[in-house]
């Protein structure tokens, strides 16, 4: 099964949007996990276990493995979840993009090293530094397009000018390469804010059905009803809401992982009554 058909057979299986991200940060762990030398595995396949029955996807974050040297443990963590909750697809989030021969080298570390379901991707070197990530046609490639930062607009908000003349931000003309020209195999998906639901709305506009990777609820403050009103899809789906640190941290006792259940099942239910 594809990603994306991975994906739409768990936004209706699950009846939720809700992504959890995975992004360990040792110091805000449990005290429990204090001497425990596979703390990042422990704590984060803890996490995924009490909320997968909530997610419509799992999205560890690569840079915070990496910084502590324990891609060993990303990579145990997702054969877990590929195990253990094999219905909920994996998004690497790595938002890799290179040239030639590094971005082959990136699409396997992905897709095969990590055997991921879909990768974050950055645009700015254009269409060939993703071209090995698009040929993978059973795998997804979520492409930033309005990120949630507040610096996002310095680049993405510049005005270009099309081949027809048309001047339009940045990020619209992502929107138009991607759901236009670049999904040739199905694959693709896009990353806009939950902190700009009028861009939402546009970004919806322009690319019908396409999944849109929604960062910024929960620690960020994006307002989910902004972000549902805006982005949903006319049967109710087509999103794949993101938080993080709200679930993960919901409770820094020995009850963290029940916390994140209940943290997840609330996002869902919040995001369902505007569905």
């Amino acid at each position: 099964m594809s990603f994306m058909q991975s994906l739409r057979a768990r936004w209706q299986a699950a009846g939720s949007l809700v992504c959890v991200g995975l992004d360990p940060e040792p110091a805000k762990f449990p005290a429990r996990f204090a001497r425990d030398p596979d703390a990042v595995f422990g704590f984060c396949r803890d996490i995924a276990d009490a909320t997968a029955e909530y997610a419509c996807a799992f999205k560890p974050q690569v840079a915070h493995f990496a910084a502590l040297g324990a891609e060993d443990a990303l990579a145990r963590l997702i054969a877990h979840l590929r195990a253990a909750h094999p219905g909920v697809p994996v998004i690497l989030d790595a938002k890799r993009g290179d040239i030639g021969s590094t971005a082959r080298h990136y699409a396997a570390e992905a897709f095969d090293r990590y055997r991921a379901d879909a990768v974050t991707a950055n645009p700015y070197l254009g269409r060939d530094s993703l071209q090995p990530l698009l040929d993978r046609a059973d795998r997804g490639v979520v492409i930033l397009c309005r990120t949630s930062n507040p610096g996002a607009g310095d680049l993405q908000d510049l005005v270009v000018t099309a081949e027809n003349g048309a001047a339009k931000p940045l990020y619209q003309r992502v929107a138009e390469k991607v759901a236009l020209e670049w999904n040739g195999h199905g694959n693709c998906a896009l990353v806009v804010g939950a902190t700009w639901p009028e861009q939402l709305r546009e970004v919806r506009a322009i690319v019908g059905e396409l999944p849109i990777l929604v960062p910024g609820v929960g620690a960020q403050g994006g307002d989910v009803e902004a972000v549902v009103g805006n982005a949903r899809t006319p049967d109710g789906t087509g999103l794949i809401v993101s938080s993080s640190r709200a679930i993960l941290y919901a409770s820094a006792g020995d009850d963290y992982a029940e916390a994140a259940g209940r943290a997840a099942r609330a996002l869902r239910d919040q995001i369902n009554r505007y569905r």
